[in-house]
């Protein structure tokens, strides 16, 4: 009571309800520069630093090895036995789409206009040691997830808070459980849905629909994504693993040609690219000139801050897809926490943010901007009508998987606080919340989900401090193991 007291003496003492907005868009912004500011962004950092100090720079001296087990396997055609689990490459499937989503494309062109090209060199930074922070997520994932009342495998921060740091955390875990199934509604559902259904309607008008209302069309995209999303995440995790193993590649493939098509068009520009991100990474008013007001600070906290919330290492979230493989070595689960912040963050938002920057487009330094800089870049190459296109089947194909995936994450958050009976409540919720999120205006809601998501960072990071001694030790007879086989 004393809660909502407060808020509605608020509403009254401000002048109602858009004083009551602007009191809370406020004090979500204070959070928010809180969660995601910079000393948030050492901790999550520094967490991959020690990590990776911790297991011997495994990411680096064992990356080959890895790329031999995630993605050098993905012609091989394998089933879960396991009635209760998906596959291996199903669980990083899971997991990617959710990582590799509208951040890859409108993220990256806004860290460039606000941190200016060197942004993305600490965005690669922040990868290199999110590998390991998503390996250690992963393999903790597998050691210590359970059975639920279904038969299957549940596990992520949640349950190695429970299990592995014992039960007196429980509290904790039931602070990230809390922050996940309500970010699940913002950041992996409304945010997404709206973004597919702007970039729709924008396509529209861009091919001469000039005259179709805007709000039929949200209205029409929402539907068709929620009958979509309500078809998949009924058939549970065995489904959104079958759906997510050929969405990812076929979405990630076309991307990936599309950038290089515009790459190869100016690859004579390709030094001059990599001169600008790497003296841009320290010298950022040399770069962009010193009357856009870019720092030094500031290309590194929105290359890092880029990173971070595009590969989700450290936040806890990828995890719970992986805690549902058939693999029974933590390890061996774990390469493929590695292989995901490579290609999502080293791969695709790498050839966002040079396709922007070989383009030869104006980039607006010091505002903000969205998916129309990457449109923009695109079609430079590619002509208006492709370039659009491109963009828009990358956005409504990276939306949806994300949208499938933290339909996953917000359902075993749910699950762990209030049991298997509140699963099925909670997915019809999720649902009807896409149409939703397709016809409002979302700036706020965006920005609350966004604290939410960097909330759930923090047990998570503690978790992974405070068991890392179980990482290292899983890590070290795996490698007595490839030793012994003369690997």
């Amino acid at each position: 009571m004393l809660l909502t007291d407060f808020i509605a003496r608020q509403a009254d003492e401000q002048g109602g309800l858009s004083s009551l907005i602007d009191f809370i868009t406020k004090g979500n912004d204070w959070l928010n520069d809180v969660v995601w500011g910079i000393p948030m962004l050492i901790l999550i950092v520094g967490t991959g630093i020690f990590l990776t100090g911790r297991i011997g720079g495994f990411q680096f001296g064992k990356f080959g090895h890895v790329m031999k087990n995630t993605i050098g396997k993905i012609t091989q055609k394998t089933e879960a036995r396991d009635k209760g689990a998906v596959t291996p490459f199903q669980a990083m499937t899971t997991a990617l789409a959710a990582t590799v989503g509208t951040g890859n494309i409108a993220g990256v062109a806004g860290a460039i206009a606000l941190g200016g090209p060197g942004a993305v060199f600490w965005m690669w930074v922040s990868a290199l040691f999110g590998m390991a922070t998503k390996y250690a997520e992963v393999v903790l994932s597998v050691r210590y997830r359970e059975r639920n009342e279904k038969g299957d495998w549940v596990g992520g921060p949640m349950y190695y808070i429970v299990n592995g740091l014992g039960k007196k955390w429980k509290w904790l875990a039931g602070v990230f459980a809390l922050f996940g199934a309500l970010a699940a509604f913002g950041i992996g559902n409304m945010t997404q849905a709206n973004t597919i259904a702007g970039s729709v309607y924008q396509t529209a008008v861009n091919l001469g629909a000039n005259t179709v209302s805007e709000q039929m069309i949200r209205i029409v995209v929402g539907v068709l994504i929620a009958l979509l999303v309500g078809m998949v995440i009924i058939g549970g995790v065995k489904r959104i693993g079958q759906v997510t193993e050929r969405l990812v590649p076929f979405m990630s493939v076309l991307y990936i040609i599309g950038a290089l098509i515009v790459i190869f068009t100016n690859v004579s520009q390709i030094g001059k690219v990599f001169s600008l991100i790497i003296e841009g990474a320290f010298q950022p008013s040399a770069v962009v000139g010193g009357v856009t007001g870019i720092t030094l600070i500031q290309a590194i906290q929105r290359g890092v801050g880029r990173g971070v919330f595009s590969n989700e290492a450290g936040l806890g979230s990828a995890p719970i897809a992986h805690a549902a493989t058939s693999e029974t070595n933590p390890v061996k689960q774990g390469l493929y926490g590695i292989f995901e912040v490579f290609a999502d963050t080293i791969v695709i938002c790498t050839l966002t943010a040079f396709t922007i920057l070989i383009s030869g487009i104006d980039i607006p330094y010091g505002t903000k901007v969205g998916a129309d800089l990457s449109i923009s870049a695109f079609t430079t190459a590619m002509g208006g009508t492709w370039g659009s296109l491109l963009v828009t089947a990358g956005i409504v194909l990276f939306a949806t998987s994300t949208i499938l995936s933290w339909s996953l994450y917000g359902v075993r958050c749910c699950e762990f606080l209030l049991g298997t009976k509140a699963i099925r409540p909670y997915q019809i919720i999720f649902v009807l919340f896409i149409v939703v999120g397709t016809t409002m205006n979302l700036g706020l809601a965006w920005d609350i989900a966004d604290t939410l998501n960097g909330l759930m960072a923090i047990p998570n990071l503690i978790a992974l401090l405070g068991l890392s001694g179980v990482v290292v030790r899983l890590t070290k007879e795996y490698r007595s193991e490839l030793k012994i086989k003369g690997k």
